[in-house]
């Protein structure tokens, strides 16, 4: 039976990297070592640093004014570094964020630790069900910097729409290369690769130059959290996530290969529709999200009965569509479908719901 994995992260992969890492995984180029075992200092992986670093330049648009680091810690361990590197006491420590969803928060409140910290916008009262419009927020003068989510996982909204602001961080941990985003827009962006890159425990960061090589970074800021620590040793201050960014390199090489950022954003868009479209027309599921905020990536839904919706969870499982049950903070059903997600998963899925409406009317 195939299987479909809609799991918000770690995510599916696309098949291609999985093959060409399953022939690597004994002997990576002649070397006669694993992948998972060879030096991080070795000239293999030096390679595939390299290369890995190149590609993400490539599809992002990334220049030479930006620093590209491989991290460890994942998107919750940024939460503390961007306040810790960024926040100067020549401007009172302060920093706005916008709150739209879960991990907005905890970056919020992580921030607050370290200074002056306003979430200046926030979509609680909605049960986070939109964005707030950013041509209407009140940016306080004088901050170090604005933090936003472009993508919100749990509750499946999106940024269609930046802040016009000179000093933009972004996590964008859950739709990093799932559409074009114009770098120079930002000040610095931060990811898990978990959903879109490479298995878990490698997190990129992009930051410009300048950016992190005049900061001043908070006196009790931990070494391996200072950006300039990293930047200064390639990413190999210490042994770095040599296996996933081996795979970050094998999947940005298929998405590469598939037409680049643009063409997946295509693509994602198509997916996305299709499924949207169904559950605006659906009987049974809906979707309540505003709709010019719905995420491409990651599309909660509900049947209004959670003795219906532990149902189709189950009922999907048993039919190859597997990790759909919603985050316990909105419970029903949540598809995520990332760029590896192809789009034969999603009619698969539609085809599934249209079964199980009929069953259930």
């Amino acid at each position: 039976m195939k299987v479909y994995n809609f799991s918000a992260g770690p995510s599916m992969l696309p098949e291609e990297a999985k093959l060409e890492a399953q022939k690597a995984f004994l002997d990576y180029e002649g070397s006669g070592m694993s992948v998972t075992e060879m030096s991080h200092r070795s000239k293999w992986f030096e390679g595939i640093n390299n290369e890995t670093n190149a590609l993400l330049r490539e599809l992002m648009g990334i220049g030479d004014d930006y620093y590209v680091l491989f991290l460890q810690g994942g998107a919750s361990m940024q939460f503390e570094a961007v306040p810790l590197n960024l926040l100067t006491e020549e401007n009172g420590k302060k920093a706005d964020y916008i709150v739209t969803g879960n991990f907005a928060n905890k970056a919020c409140k992580e921030a607050s630790k370290y200074g002056d910290i306003v979430a200046v916008a926030s979509s609680k009262e909605a049960g986070y069900t939109y964005i707030p419009d950013v041509d209407k927020i009140e940016f306080r003068k004088g901050t170090d910097y604005v933090h936003i989510t472009t993508n919100n996982t749990i509750f499946g909204t999106r940024y269609t729409k930046l802040p016009n602001v000179p000093n933009l961080v972004a996590d964008m941990s859950s739709n990093i290369l799932s559409q074009v985003f114009d770098v120079n827009r930002f000040n610095l962006i931060y990811a898990g690769a978990q959903k879109n890159v490479a298995p878990a425990g490698l997190t990129v960061v992009i930051a410009k130059k300048d950016l992190v090589d005049n900061a001043k970074p908070l006196p009790f800021c931990p070494t391996m959290l200072k950006y300039k620590t990293q930047a200064d040793a390639d990413s190999l201050y210490n042994t770095p996530p040599c296996f996933s960014i081996y795979m970050a390199m094998l999947t940005l090489r298929w998405l590469k290969k598939f037409g680049g950022v643009a063409a997946i954003q295509k693509q994602n868009e198509y997916k996305a529709g299709l499924l949207y479209d169904f559950i605006d027309n659906s009987s049974l599921f809906t979707n309540k999200v505003a709709v010019q905020d719905r995420s491409l990536m990651n599309v909660p839904f509900v049947t209004g009965s959670e003795e219906l919706d532990a149902k189709f969870v189950k009922e999907a499982a048993a039919n190859g569509l597997v990790s759909l049950k919603g985050h316990r903070l909105v419970g029903g059903m949540r598809a995520s479908i990332y760029n590896a997600m192809p789009v034969e998963g999603v009619e698969a899925l539609i085809a599934f719901m249209k079964k199980f409406e009929t069953e259930n009317k």
